[in-house]
């Protein structure tokens, strides 16, 4: 009891970590059938696991939706404000020193956000041993407006040779890459050409031999919209409907999109603002998809902002329509859409989400730690003196006395 006492934090975040481990969230998940792929797992780094609770809280922030994100950052800003302010002293404290105390909290978690963004990190890498080829169908360049600086190619496939990609569409907001510039050197991976364009209230990845087109001639309206469809296929590409854009603007008008042409749907991006997609809108878009042969994809749809992804594809060979590929997400990602995920809990779902998702290993890891540092925080020490290591400071220097013989003065 005194020490439940004395570190409840440490106490309770143990309780969790047990609690967690007995209905665990699988590390992959099938995003067309919900399933735990059999031939399919995460490769955790060594670095990754041995600092797990570092690893999985940049995750976790990584896979945060925008809305959920919001509300996160406004509970807990406010939370650690508030405990920093009003958490007991040994002596009395000035104004000035509450403030300083209230605004550590919430910088540590601004710092944690940054980090989580720019923070070169240790990440998962998809293995499988299934048949095919591991792609990402939607990622960026410093060329798109919105792409990191210095994003370059070689960035990029960087990026996706961590984690266990073998090739990546490279799809710049409006801006052809046809796949002629010569690889940068060291980059095993293929960059495939690409293009995303941006049309009326929606954005239309293009695969494959991709040319320029008129953008003008499909705005104003959905009707004139839908026919970038069939410009794409009368270039021999492929035109896939991105997210979030159809599921915000387009919703009813997904029919219309089947009718014209379109090829596929994502239906998983792992853009912030994409994350916040309804599991039972993407149940319906698979039901779509499935009717009319049409492909379903997942998309990093990375900018450079971020150093993981949350989804995979596995192209198979030979295959077409809706069995082109097996599309393999990190669960933490799906949930944000879920009606588990309210945006308005998030402060709390997060962090539960996140434990549920840990593998044994990475639990370990936690369990290691708060052992740990609770060891050093909770040994006895003399009054005054550095938490932690009093009782095996006083044990050297014991050991130290009795080892130096008695001298007698000459």
């Amino acid at each position: 009891m005194n020490l439940l006492r004395r570190h409840p934090i440490a106490i309770a975040l143990v309780v969790l970590l047990l609690a967690t481990a007995i209905h665990p969230l699988s590390p992959l998940v099938d995003a067309v059938t919900g399933s735990t792929p059999g031939d399919a797992d995460l490769d955790r780094p060594i670095l990754y696991v041995m600092f797990a609770p570092l690893s999985n809280t940049l995750d976790a922030l990584t896979f945060f939706s925008q809305v959920r994100a919001e509300w996160a950052l406004a509970v807990w800003i406010l939370a650690l404000g508030a405990w920093g302010a009003l958490r007991r002293a040994a002596t009395p404290l000035t104004w000035q020193r509450r403030v300083v105390r209230a605004l550590i909290g919430p910088g540590v978690l601004l710092l944690l956000g940054l980090a989580a963004v720019v923070l070169p990190r240790p990440v998962p890498r998809l293995v499988t041993d299934g048949v095919g080829t591991v792609i990402d169908y939607h990622a960026h360049t410093n060329a798109s407006h919105d792409g990191r600086p210095g994003w370059t190619l070689a960035k990029l496939a960087a990026w996706h040779e961590r984690q266990g990609f073998a090739a990546t569409y490279v799809t710049d907001h409006n801006i052809v890459y046809d796949g002629s510039l010569p690889l940068p050197e060291g980059i095993t991976i293929s960059l495939l050409p690409g293009v995303e364009w941006s049309v009326y209230r929606q954005h239309v990845v293009a695969i494959g031999p991709v040319e320029a087109v008129p953008r003008d001639s499909f705005g104003e309206s959905t009707a004139r919209m839908v026919r970038i469809f069939a410009a794409v296929e009368r270039q021999g590409a492929l035109s896939i409907a991105s997210l979030p854009e159809y599921w915000r603007n387009h919703r009813d008008d997904l029919g219309a999109f089947v009718v014209a042409g379109v090829d596929g749907f994502e239906i998983v991006n792992c853009a912030p603002k994409a994350l916040g997609f309804p599991s039972d809108l993407r149940h319906d878009v698979i039901a779509l998809a499935g009717s009319h042969d049409l492909m379903v994809v997942g998309a990093s749809d990375n900018h450079g902002w971020g150093q993981v992804t949350c989804v995979w594809n596995l192209s198979l060979p030979g295959a077409q329509g809706f069995r082109t590929n097996r599309v393999f997400a990190r669960p933490l990602a799906l949930v944000q859409g879920d009606r588990g995920g309210w945006p308005w809990a998030a402060a709390i779902t997060q962090p539960w989400f996140m434990l549920r998702s840990l593998s044994w290993s990475e639990r370990a890891s936690w369990l290691t730690w708060v052992v740990i540092i609770l060891l050093y925080r909770a040994m006895p020490r003399r009054e005054g003196q550095a938490a932690g290591l009093g009782i095996l400071a006083r044990s050297l220097g014991r050991s130290r006395k009795t080892s130096v013989p008695n001298e007698t003065p000459t």
